[in-house]
């Protein structure tokens, strides 16, 4: 069965679902699946994969892009790599999540891919483990700020940028000062994140941040079935963050 075709979609006063950080937890891919149809985009920003885990990386690739085929069928998915997805060496010699752009045969937009409607783009960023990878992410975020064309801008995105809270750990900031930088210099409305679990726990942490007119998110960790989650409502202009601690929203506009 084809998946279904949503690119000339719009997104205008639309849900968005961000999880991140599932490491091969099938009760919370499950979890996903479950409410899937229930959004229009789903973002799934990084690490797929756990290199802890007793399965083989084999068998959970295998098991991950069924996941992502099937959630494909039931709304428009985005799945961007993290640290844990990297499973061979790309062509500059650099490892990457090669693995990961078999999905984009189900419908799923990918590594260095973009989404686009009427009235939003979505950009998809690799998890750049050397410098000639960054410079490729460098000249995808420039090529895509030429087409943007005023409409709304996402990057899915898989580590939150330097010296914000949503890249605290509780003694030290782990984030992308590349990612401050391209912030700064193409301003996009929504970054969306995963890769440091914490920091919405932390005190001086948080799920959501404001860099000038940019909106970032991290979805954080937590054990259990139900993932944490951050919903994303375009139309409110609103976002929440649901945990086992429960939910808090808030505005997207910074202020």
């Amino acid at each position: 069965m084809s998946p279904p075709d949503r690119r000339a979609s719009s997104l205008t006063g639309v849900r968005i679902l961000l999880v991140a950080d599932l490491h091969y937890t099938l009760p919370q891919l499950d979890w996903v699946m479950s409410v899937a149809a229930d959004y229009d985009l789903v973002v799934l920003a990084g690490d797929h994969l756990d290199i802890a885990s007793l399965v083989e990386p084999d068998t959970q690739i295998t098991v991950v892009l069924e996941y992502l085929a099937r959630l494909a069928q039931k709304t428009t998915i985005v799945a961007c790599s993290g640290n844990h997805d990297l499973d061979e060496r790309n062509a500059l010699d650099e490892r990457a999540a090669q693995w990961l752009a078999r999905a984009s045969a189900a419908g799923v937009f990918v590594d260095g891919t973009s989404y686009e409607t009427t009235d939003t783009f979505v950009t998809v960023c690799p998890w750049w483990d050397g410098p000639l990878t960054r410079d490729v992410v460098d000249r995808q975020l420039a090529a895509d700020a030429a087409r943007v064309d005023g409409r709304r801008w996402i990057w899915a995105y898989h580590a939150p940028p330097d010296a914000s809270p949503t890249s605290w750990t509780g003694s030290r900031h782990y984030g992308d000062d590349d990612l401050v930088r391209w912030i700064d210099e193409h301003r996009p409305d929504v970054v969306l994140c995963g890769h440091v679990h914490q920091s919405p726990f932390m005190t001086e942490g948080g799920w959501i941040d404001h860099i000038g007119t940019t909106v970032v998110v991290n979805a954080g960790r937590q054990p259990g079935p139900v993932p944490t989650f951050i919903q994303l409502d375009t139309a409110t202009g609103t976002a929440s963050w649901s945990s086992y601690e429960g939910v808090d929203e808030r505005a997207m506009a910074p202020g």
